[in-house]
């Protein structure tokens, strides 16, 4: 093994430790004994594991609930992101109309705002929409995912055009003439070969609304049967003592969907990855 292999190696090693290191003190923090956690002998090992944890915190009030709530709004994010950019991605790279590309700016702008920013403004324009359409407005489930998809949109949009870009006009062209209509183009002969782009944008679309905090605890402010599972954990937080426990137990909890999710689609991320870099 050459010299510069193995300090790339070495590296990586040292990359994945420090990365799955905060995994691995969550997990065992969630599995020790309240004792250990409050102990000021700190090990990176328990000698008494407990699933005592788990069952607290899967045997509270609406933990149920809760993840559910996170699952729709996650997975409704998804599904919307992925059509919209998809249309948007073919509109802008397939049609020639006036400030294209300042629309394609306008849409990486956007992502260079900070998201604390935006939230006292989104506070008032939600509540304002909500007096006209209620199903979007504050305490519902439909202002995250309107949220949520307003941020998860300009990244989609740019994701998904170097992906459309990669597909020869002339397939498009030949379909045409065989007789195919615009839908049938778009979505029997386009949308299959840019397939790997939707789940790379899909995936970055559901972390972020899997994982949201600001927007959860700003837009649900009373309804508790609406919260989702990361402004759920503030019940953990008590203010005489916290409970570090079942905090990292919930933690751990939420981690799991997204790491299966992550692992199921890994080879599709990687391809769509690749593909959105092609122009």
């Amino acid at each position: 093994m050459s010299r510069s292999r193995l300090v790339a190696n070495v590296v990586a090693v040292a990359a994945a430790i420090v990365t799955l290191f905060p995994i691995y003190w969550m997990v065992l923090s969630a599995l020790k004994p309240k004792g250990e956690i409050q102990s000021l002998h700190v090990r990176p090992w328990t000698t008494a594991p407990t699933l005592e944890n788990f069952q607290r915190v899967l045997g509270g009030e609406n933990f149920g609930r809760y993840f559910l709530n996170s699952l729709g709004v996650a997975l409704t994010v998804v599904v919307l992101s992925g059509v919209v950019a998809f249309l948007a991605a073919v509109a802008v790279t397939r049609f020639r109309f006036r400030f294209r590309t300042t629309v394609l700016i306008m849409f990486l702008v956007a992502q260079m705002v900070p998201v604390e920013a935006l939230t006292i403004p989104l506070f008032f324009l939600v509540r304002d929409i909500g007096g006209a359409v209620p199903a979007v407005g504050l305490n519902t489930l439909g202002s995250l995912v309107m949220v949520h998809l307003a941020f998860s949109l300009p990244f989609g949009i740019w994701m998904m055009r170097g992906f459309v870009a990669a597909v020869p006009e002339a397939l498009e062209e030949a379909a045409t003439i065989d007789g195919a209509s615009r839908s049938v183009v778009l979505w029997r002969i386009l949308f299959p070969l840019v397939a790997p782009g939707l789940v790379a944008t899909g995936i970055f679309s559901f972390i972020a609304a899997w994982n949201d905090f600001i927007f959860a605890k700003t837009f649900i402010i009373s309804a508790k049967d609406q919260q989702t599972l990361p402004a759920a954990l503030l019940v953990f937080f008590k203010p005489d003592e916290n409970d570090w426990g079942g905090i990292m137990a919930a933690s751990t909890l939420m981690t799991v969907p997204v790491l299966i999710f992550f692992v199921l689609v890994q080879r599709r991320l990687v391809a769509g990855l690749g593909g959105a870099v092609k122009d």
